[in-house]
């Protein structure tokens, strides 16, 4: 396997991250089903995890709440990274909001929230087709000059508007959505690789049906190794590249030591031939 760490923030972080989004309710909406369960999860997500990735908008602002109470104060070597720009006034309604006064806001309301003075890794939720995107990263700039975030990051955006940003401010990270059956980004993983940028993977499960669909290789592969298929699709996504950081959530402790375990899982170069196929 390549490197299982790699640079994010000023620290060395393994590579498989932990997303939060399956800490709330239906659609990322409301209180968890059980604080106690949720609060056990994500201590436990610490410990396997060097990244924690959230968002103002999860809840809303429940899960950035969540992570303080159980996390605070952080541990050297954990980064804790969350967004701005999306808002979800209802389960599965997302709205782009990223006007420069709005970022500003949502950032003090983060800060707050984490309990912390500087988020270590600040990330645009996405473009809104309603302002400028230079306009929005130009907020994200101002932030970072005055200290209240470490770095920058997009999420949801194109090497287009990678490039465009990166002509504001130095950008730390890109996030998009990209699996072992979801590679419309390959080119843009490939881009960030290319120079040093961390591509956090969300949905690397794709919602959990690449673990319980049918793909015969995806089978084939885990039955190989004597591992689960979501071990696997976690598994390619780490030897796919090294800049790859996928960020898998669950509500389960047991599927998060589940996924723990594809670190472990070793592809060889017919493995990974056999994955290129699957679709989604």
């Amino acid at each position: 396997m390549s490197d299982a760490r790699m640079d994010l923030c000023g620290s060395r972080v393994r590579r498989l991250g932990f997303g939060t989004l399956r800490l709330l309710g239906p659609a990322a909406f409301g209180q968890p089903p059980s604080r106690t369960d949720a609060e056990r999860l994500l201590a436990a997500a610490a410990n396997h995890s060097d990244v924690i990735d959230t968002a103002d908008c999860y809840g809303p602002e429940t899960a950035e709440n969540l992570i303080a109470s159980v996390l605070h104060p952080y541990r050297h070597g954990l980064v804790v990274a969350t967004k701005g720009g999306l808002t979800c006034p209802a389960p599965g309604v997302w709205i782009p909001s990223a006007a420069p006064d709005r970022l500003r806001r949502c950032c003090e309301d983060s800060l707050r929230r984490l309990r912390t003075d500087r988020i270590d890794l600040y990330q645009l939720h996405g473009p809104d087709p309603m302002v400028t995107y230079e306009h929005s990263i130009e907020a994200l700039a101002r932030l970072r000059a005055e200290g209240l975030i470490m770095d920058v990051g997009l999420c949801n955006v194109s090497a287009d508007q990678l490039r465009r940003a990166q002509r504001i401010v130095p950008i730390s990270s890109v996030q998009n959505r990209y699996n072992v059956g979801y590679r419309a980004d390959d080119s843009l993983v490939a881009l960030a690789a290319s120079e040093g940028l961390p591509f956090l993977a969300w949905f690397p499960l794709e919602r959990g049906s690449l673990a319980a669909g049918a793909a015969a290789s995806l089978t084939m592969v885990a039955e190989k190794h004597g591992a689960s298929r979501a071990q696997i699709a976690l598994a390619w996504l780490l030897h796919r590249s090294g800049n790859l950081v996928p960020i898998p959530g669950t509500g389960s402790v047991r599927h998060l030591e589940e996924n723990a375990g594809a670190v472990s899982v070793d592809l060889d170069p017919e493995d990974m031939r056999a994955l290129e196929g699957i679709t989604v």
